[in-house]
């Protein structure tokens, strides 16, 4: 494998897998050549494949997913590769970048409340929904780097589950799981084996690529609308700006919005805000004040908002109206603070490092553009459509105030989870 990649004969798939230029290509060669050695020396040589699941980026829909709606995202040139090769024993051993190794028996895949919140989790819930397929999952090694850290709002543990459905997927399946497939298996994974509540956006950017539109109405057969869209020809970039402020452990406030949509939900009868109807909500507000309280009444109507705002960004995308969807984008970000409240944990209002790096955003842009919290918000990330003749300016003004680095110049990648060679 080493040598196929030294002498170049993956440059073509490299090239098609992330919109790469030479620079790229070379740069992605040395990483891949890198994790190569990594697993010779940690599991010895073998006939081992590469595999590779992106980042994703939000672009529309700020929780919506969960509550079966619409969604606009994207997959990013960051992403989580994996050198692995099946052992032929029922042990699964994966050494990650800045992880203890991990080892699990695929004879054991109940979910372990020990494992809660950890990475033994989401790979023991991947081999459970694969298994609960059909099929017969045995163990392998795998040697795993990221370029997605963990609390950075572009979705690692989706990359992650992403990715070791890929590689399962692979080893065991004949590679006969759809895309759309892999991302619930990590939906299933995340919330069943992790603990962790999520909609199924997250996994769904990461395992289809490029921008899509998803309609969650019916979550077992989503519709997929994938959006052609260059970045360059908008006159914009994509940046995603860290706030500095970690959100690996802000479950709880993710969990209440789930909750508190669903309690709205629930008072017209539904199990979901998609299938209530919004003019039912607005005609029966003072009763749904009452008994669901008022911050719930907020996010619903940010849902509702949001929700429709998603097909709108859609078109103006598919149309070339990038100022409008720029329009639509800002409007997304003020329902989010003002209705959703997902700006700071109300645990330690003190601290509120998204509202001031979306306040730096919008003072650096100075009414071109847009910013926008970004994910699922309370701390990590905030995303900025930022003019190319300001970017560089942009980058510089925020790593001045949050530290260098700070800001991330992306591009959308068009490929999704994949096998990039065995």
């Amino acid at each position: 494998m080493k040598t196929r990649l030294s002498g170049g004969e993956l440059d073509t798939e490299i090239r098609r897998i992330y919109a790469a230029d030479s620079v790229e290509i070379a740069s992605t060669r040395e990483r891949l050549a890198a994790l190569i050695e990594r697993f010779a020396a940690d599991f010895g040589e073998a006939d081992a494949g590469l595999f590779s699941a992106p980042g994703r980026t939000e672009m529309g829909g700020n929780h919506t997913d969960h509550q079966r709606g619409h969604v606009l995202a994207g997959s990013v040139n960051l992403d989580m590769v994996a050198c692995a090769a099946p052992n032929g024993s029922t042990t699964i051993r994966i050494i990650s970048d800045g992880y203890p190794a991990l080892e699990l028996d695929t004879a054991a895949l109940e979910p372990d409340p020990a494992e809660v919140g950890t990475s033994a989790a989401l790979v023991r819930g991947v081999c459970r929904a694969v298994t609960d397929r059909g099929y017969a999952v045995g163990g392998f090694n795998a040697c795993i780097t990221s370029q997605v850290p963990g609390g950075s709002g572009l979705s690692s543990s989706a990359a992650y589950e992403v990715l070791v459905g890929v590689i399962v997927n692979h080893l065991f399946c004949n590679d006969e799981l759809s895309p759309v497939e892999l991302a619930q298996i990590g939906q299933y994974a995340e919330n069943t084996f992790f603990g962790k509540p999520s909609g199924l956006m997250d996994q769904m950017a990461s395992s289809l690529g490029g921008v899509v539109h998803i309609d969650f109405a019916d979550p077992a057969n989503p519709l997929v609308e994938p959006i052609a869209f260059d970045m360059a020809a908008s006159g914009h970039v994509l940046c995603i700006v860290d706030s500095g402020a970690d959100h690996a452990d802000l479950t709880s406030e993710y969990a209440a919005i789930t909750d508190e949509m669903g309690a709205v939900s629930r008072h017209f009868g539904k199990q979901y805000l998609s299938e209530v109807r919004e003019d039912d909500f607005w005609a029966g507000l003072p009763a749904v004040r009452a008994a669901t309280g008022d911050r719930a009444v907020l996010r619903a109507a940010h849902f509702f908002g949001d929700n429709a705002r998603v097909p709108k960004q859609a078109a103006a995308l598919v149309e070339g109206r990038f100022p409008d969807f720029l329009e639509l984008v800002r409007a997304s970000g003020v329902s989010s603070a003002m209705q959703l409240q997902n700006l700071f944990s109300t645990a330690d209002p003190r601290q509120q490092a998204v509202g001031v790096t979306l306040a730096l955003a919008d003072h650096l842009l100075a009414g071109r553009g847009a910013v926008r919290v970004h994910g699922g918000g309370f701390a990590g990330t905030i995303q900025a459509y930022v003019p190319v003749d300001r970017a560089e300016d942009f980058r510089a003004g925020m790593d001045a105030v949050l530290g260098a680095g700070s800001c991330a110049i992306l591009h959308i990648r068009p490929a999704g989870g994949v096998v990039i060679a065995d």
